[in-house]
């Protein structure tokens, strides 16, 4: 069940955003604007900054199930982390 809240913000927002819902019944309807569409990026374009990141999330996430096999915890775990991704 929506809060009363919820409700009005969701009004409010509707209004803002051009909606005719409660336009009269005699109103002509402005069409909608129309949007420039742009084509997707194909798929294997995918930038070097978007490959490092994916490198180093690997490569992170490798190093903590390290840590988790090891039963490392706490300063030990960090530092082995650190120490395993090459953080200085």
């Amino acid at each position: 069940m929506r809060s009363v809240p919820a409700v009005a913000l969701l009004i409010a927002l509707s209004a803002l955003a051009g909606g005719r819902s409660w336009a009269a019944p005699g109103a002509p309807a402005a069409p909608p604007p129309a949007v420039a569409a742009t084509p997707p990026a194909p798929l294997g374009s995918a930038s070097s900054a978007d490959n490092e990141a994916a490198a180093r999330h690997a490569k992170r996430t490798a190093c903590i199930n390290q840590a988790r096999a090891k039963k490392l915890v706490g300063a030990q775990k960090t530092a082995f982390i650190k120490g395993c991704i090459g953080t200085p």
